[in-house]
């Protein structure tokens, strides 16, 4: 039988990751991965989960099943962290999920069994990840084009009632670019005038601008519309990358739809994985009910932020040296753990070449990966990129 199977595509940032580990240069720079790294090049255990894993393994006697929506606990305080509390937790539900991934493709079969053949709009660029996941649902995908923000809102005109439409919460991967909050606004007033439904997937929360700004334009379209979907990621901003942690959340109009609504993600969960993993959601839940782990976690998640905020502006400052303004201008006006380098993919294969710097083809980096003595390095390869091709 399984001779008969075809020769499936491989992912492109796992083939990528292989290449990086098979080349033998020291000096090699892996920036393919969406993985926080300090200034040493190390992805640190955040202080506040450290101590919530003592208290929970001094604590814990049972691995007994929590049931299909996950722990209760913590899907509370992701409604609250998410929403801001107040009337909105009271329009919605939360399952807990096999990290953002999994939500992702809860929240599509959840599509999927409202309205088989949906449409689901995603951007353009996309992460990577999104329109597998979305037909591998069976939803049919259309793009609209991210980086302007006029041919954004024209795409979005053309959404039609029923259509869903996918939007990245804040710092946008692979772009690193983000909208303006009158833009948000913008796009909130076109899912109410025409129809159709926003699907906020929240992966980098806290590495932008700060927590509660990253999340105001998914709390203001929650507040605007009557129904919002939204995949939640812990992997970022609480560092449990392994440990696969997320929440799908959705807010509807009435008691009735969101115990539907559950029911359904809790079904669409059986028969994917039965139930998520019980340790990170733990921690989290942890973390977020005391107020000492609460306030260690966001000191140090703001810590992250200035650090990929200082690695973006001294990449910035070192290719403008080098003679490319153009291109670190473009540079400056993105946020968020990825970059998005105005480089062609020929550019990129020659910078993973000659420099031995890893990047995707279409350009994006981990500017969270880069150690910070390795700034200059970078700088140096993306200029004897551009150079060597005439860019």
């Amino acid at each position: 039988m399984l001779e008969l199977l075809p020769a499936p595509p491989v992912d492109p940032l796992w083939d990528l990751t292989a290449e990086y580990a098979d080349d033998p240069r020291p000096e090699r720079l892996d920036l393919v991965l969406g993985v926080y790294r300090d200034r040493t090049g190390r992805t640190p255990v955040m202080t506040a989960v450290k101590e919530a894993e003592i208290r929970l393994a001094e604590r814990s006697g049972s691995k007994e099943y929590l049931g299909l929506s996950g722990n209760a606990a913590f899907n509370r305080a992701m409604l609250t962290m998410v929403l801001g509390g107040g009337d909105l937790t009271g329009r919605a539900t939360a399952v807990q999920t096999v990290a953002g991934t999994g939500a992702l493709r809860l929240l599509a079969d959840l599509v999927r069994q409202t309205r088989p053949g949906t449409t689901v709009w995603i951007s353009d660029p996309a992460y990577v990840n999104h329109r597998p996941i979305l037909e591998g649902a069976g939803l049919t995908v259309r793009t609209y084009r991210w980086l302007d923000p006029a041919e954004l809102l024209a795409d979005l005109s053309a959404a039609d009632r029923g259509d869903v439409v996918l939007l990245q919460g804040c710092c946008h991967n692979p772009t690193g670019v983000s909208p303006s909050p009158e833009v948000w606004e913008e796009i909130a007033g076109l899912a109410a005038a025409h129809g159709w439904v926003p699907f906020v997937d929240l992966a980098y929360h806290g590495l932008g601008d700060g927590l509660d700004t990253d999340l105001a334009p998914t709390r203001m379209l929650a507040e605007r519309l009557p129904e919002t979907l939204i995949a939640v990621s812990c992997s970022k901003n609480f560092g449990l990358y392994s440990d696969r942690t997320g929440c799908a959340i959705v807010l509807g109009t009435s008691a009735r739809t969101l115990r539907h609504v559950e029911t359904t993600l809790q079904n669409a969960a059986r028969t994917l994985y039965s139930m998520p993993p019980d340790h990170g959601a733990a921690v989290v839940a942890t973390i977020l009910a005391d107020e000492r782990l609460r306030t260690a976690w966001r000191t140090e998640l703001d810590t992250m932020r200035r650090r990929i905020g200082a690695n973006r502006t001294a990449l910035v400052a070192h290719l403008a040296a080098l003679g490319h303004e153009r291109q670190a201008e473009v540079l400056a006006r993105q946020q968020g753990m990825f970059s998005m380098l105005p480089l062609t993919p020929a550019h990129m294969a020659r910078m993973r070449r000659r420099s031995g710097i890893y990047g995707t083809s279409v350009g994006r980096i981990n500017i969270a990966g880069v150690p910070a003595d390795r700034v200059p390095c970078l700088a140096r390869g993306i200029a004897d990129a551009l150079e060597t091709a005439g860019g």
